[in-house]
């Protein structure tokens, strides 16, 4: 697992997750003792925010909705603002397992972000249709810039360190795929070096997947698009060079 001097967050954004956060927070507890959760409001409408704290959480409250993007924006600026050197993404549906985090922290030690892979060789989790193909292309592409293997670039179980947490505090994409897609192409061209580990992926223990039949049909449209606006695409320089 990662050294002991890190100080890791698991951030979690959460959009009307009332029926499973808890339960997630505290398997996340049980697995990870002695890690603080950030659970990221975003924009809920339910008692997404109450069951939190409820569970030991601390909360952030975004007033309007602002995606997966906006949320871990905030849990970036919340991380640097409080010293934290190691970040966790763990989705509030319990589709990401924290069982799985300590081979990303531990993965880590070698690398500035860590992608947690459905497609890696570990469990049966399978895409379909338009979204399997755009996987396969993303892959593809991602593996090309990175220049090393990367079978599941949209996966949202990601590890983040220093030098991660301080670039994507300057600037993280809120536009749908902009915290996958456009997110490894600045780190990419920062000089991050990313790596993915096996990963099993649960199905949602509650609500709804907040990608519909429709939006499933022109996901591979939108993904290239996506990938196309980040790569021609200039952000202002932000230096990632890690000062601890």
């Amino acid at each position: 697992m990662a050294v002991a001097t890190d100080r890791v967050l698991v951030v979690m954004p959460a959009l009307n997750e009332q029926a499973s956060v808890a339960a997630v927070i505290t398997h996340v507890k049980q697995s990870l003792p002695g890690m603080d959760v950030l659970v990221v409001d975003d924009g809920s409408s339910d008692d997404t925010a109450a069951q939190a704290r409820q569970a030991g959480a601390q909360v952030a409250r975004l007033a309007v909705n602002l995606g997966v993007g906006g949320a871990m924006r905030t849990g970036f600026r919340y991380a640097v603002a409080r010293g934290y050197t190691v970040v966790v993404q763990v989705d509030a549906d319990g589709q990401h397992d924290p069982d799985e985090v300590a081979a990303l922290l531990d993965a880590l030690e070698d690398a500035d972000i860590v992608i947690g892979s459905r497609f890696a060789g570990k469990g049966a989790y399978q895409a379909r249709g338009p979204r399997k193909y755009a996987m396969v292309v993303l892959s593809l592409v991602f593996s090309r810039l990175a220049k090393t293997k990367l079978t599941d670039v949209t996966s949202g179980a990601k590890a983040m360190g220093p030098r991660a947490i301080k670039l994507f505090a300057g600037y993280y994409p809120a536009e749908y795929l902009g915290d996958t897609v456009e997110s490894l192409v600045m780190a990419i061209r920062a000089g991050l070096r990313i790596k993915e580990v096996p990963v099993l992926m649960r199905e949602r223990t509650a609500g709804t997947p907040s990608h519909s039949p429709i939006k499933s049909a022109v996901y591979l449209s939108r993904a290239g698009l996506a990938l196309l606006l980040a790569l021609v695409r200039r952000r202002p320089a932000i230096d990632s060079s890690d000062s601890a």
